[in-house]
């Protein structure tokens, strides 16, 4: 099954809809062990997604992941709008002159996540969002290679996310401000993290009830 860029604009308003019915929730996580302004940041780049989303109607995946990252690049602010906009600018480069299957996914959103452990300089089990984003394109690549059904990846990704933003809480984050508080950050789950999976989630829910 491909996934036409159509598709796109409903898909931007479900995740903002997630993020929005989950921000306190972020918010106050943030302010735990953060700047406080992770999820407002998040709330700002996808609105201006929202203002624009009827333009990715004609343009093609890797365009699309392109301005996608731009916006967000430079509408989101903070660390977070750096590495947001990184994830789907490399997605965007990874993309081109390719459909968009579970299997060429797969390989752009990699593409995405290690452009992001570049930019950040940061691995798995740092406390950041990547402890959510490694985990699902590690997921999506083993998936995609041993030719499960798609469903059966997007169920994969969602749990995979879902542990990876749960094994945040018990990290010292050695990232960001965080990084500042030591041991007083563990029992913490990462705001980032959780906004990721968040997305991820949506997203993957999303597919799966438009196939």
């Amino acid at each position: 099954m491909t996934i036409s860029t159509t598709l796109l604009a409903s898909l931007i308003t479900t995740i903002q809809d997630t993020i929005n019915e989950n921000s306190d929730e972020v918010a106050e996580l943030d302010r735990a062990i953060g700047d406080g302004d992770h999820v407002v940041n998040l709330q700002r780049g996808l609105n201006a997604l929202v203002k624009i989303s009827d333009e990715f109607n004609e343009l093609n995946w890797s365009a699309a992941f392109m301005k996608i990252g731009m916006t967000l690049m430079s509408t989101m602010g903070g660390a977070s709008g750096s590495l947001f906009g990184t994830l789907f600018i490399s997605m965007g480069k990874a993309a081109k002159g390719k459909e968009l299957d579970l299997s060429t996914f797969s390989a752009i959103f990699l593409a995405g996540v290690e452009s992001v452990k570049q930019r950040g300089k940061a691995e798995l089990g740092e406390k950041t969002m990547l402890d959510t984003l490694i985990p699902v394109a590690d997921s999506l690549v083993a998936d995609a290679a041993n030719h499960v059904t798609l469903n059966e990846a997007l169920e994969n990704a969602k749990r995979v996310a879902i542990t990876g933003m749960e094994s945040t809480k018990d990290m010292i984050a050695t990232k960001g401000r965080a990084s500042f508080l030591g041991e007083r950050a563990i029992g913490h789950i990462d705001a980032g993290a959780r906004t990721s999976q968040l997305m991820i989630c949506a997203v993957m829910d999303f597919i799966i009830t438009k196939r």
